[in-house]
């Protein structure tokens, strides 16, 4: 799927585009999702060096991610999606050319849609390309801000629920979602921190001072964003143990039960034993009162072995 962003006065129109199509003029932003081998061939007559491919989106090399050559610079940016619990991470590749921005991705974004909302809306300006991919990054920016926010209210509800033996499973696993997304949250703001110092060494001679200055408003947003991941992972760590350790304390007390049942019966068990024995000559063998007598010893050992237990207090 390609679309193109035309420039029009300040405000961009949304103009979908097929094979037969040409580009169209002033065009600020081409979008290309999840190309097929046709739009792949029909991306060549834009790139002077190689078309970009699918499998390239994952690279984790700088020098792969962060890159400038013939067709502009090249930028990989991994962005956080949220679907529904959970938080993955989806790589875009940018090339920015002086006027034009060409955005190559496999996934849908929503990131991207709500883009498309402003537009139409008229809430976007852009002026250049450049511009187009810093309000890209500061939508970007705002979002993870929003997940941080709500990686907050689960915890506070997590919180709650950590001391509830019938919800616990369902809560370790919210915990360990939260966990996850939170590493794509952090992973997403490291990658973006990378590509903005990119772009201003790049820009120190085509860009301008407001663009530039804009650069450091966001890299500041993003240091002061990182401490909040970092506090995530410790109150997620900390629930996660409060969960397990209830979760032992729990298993015993039952333990606890058992161990206790076993020791109060043992005496009882030892007289049953004795008078259990098959030998030929008893002392209380021929006794008339042996057998109630014997019932009597055993109620009494148990019950003399439970109140031991508990003046002890270990009940």
């Amino acid at each position: 799927m390609i679309t193109a962003y035309t420039l029009n006065g300040k405000s961009l129109d949304i103009q979908p585009l097929n094979l037969e199509d040409s580009l169209p003029p002033n065009t600020l932003w081409l979008d290309i999702l999840k190309p097929d081998e046709q739009e792949q061939r029909w991306m060549k007559q834009l790139f002077v060096e190689e078309v970009p491919e699918l499998d390239e989106l994952d690279d984790i090399e700088a020098s792969a991610r962060f890159y400038r050559d013939k067709d502009g610079l090249h930028i990989h940016s991994l962005f956080p999606q949220r679907m529904g619990k959970e938080i993955d991470g989806i790589n875009v590749l940018f090339t920015l050319r002086k006027d034009m921005l060409i955005s190559f991705r496999e996934d849908d974004l929503g990131l991207m849609r709500l883009l498309r909302h402003y537009m139409r809306q008229d809430r976007l300006e852009a002026r250049d390309a450049p511009e187009l991919l810093l309000e890209i990054f500061q939508l970007k920016i705002e979002y993870i801000s929003d997940l941080i926010e709500d990686g907050y209210k689960t915890l506070e509800a997590t919180a709650k629920q950590v001391l509830q033996v019938d919800d616990l499973r369902q809560t370790m696993s919210d915990l360990m979602l939260q966990e996850d997304g939170n590493g794509h949250i952090r992973l997403a703001l490291y990658d973006t921190r990378r590509a903005l110092r990119f772009m201003k060494r790049s820009m120190r001679q085509s860009g301008n001072d407001e663009q530039r200055k804009w650069i450091d408003e966001m890299l500041y947003d993003i240091e002061s964003l990182l401490p909040h991941t970092q506090f995530l992972f410790d109150k997620i760590n900390f629930q996660l143990e409060a969960a397990m350790g209830f979760t032992s304390l729990e298993q015993s007390k039952v333990i606890k039960i058992f161990s206790v049942a076993a020791v109060v019966f043992l005496p009882p068990t030892l007289i049953a034993s004795i008078y259990g024995m098959n030998f030929k000559i008893l002392p209380e063998l021929g006794f008339d009162y042996g057998y109630p007598m014997s019932l009597v010893m055993m109620l009494m050992s148990a019950c003399g072995t439970y109140y031991f237990f508990k003046r002890k207090g270990w009940l």
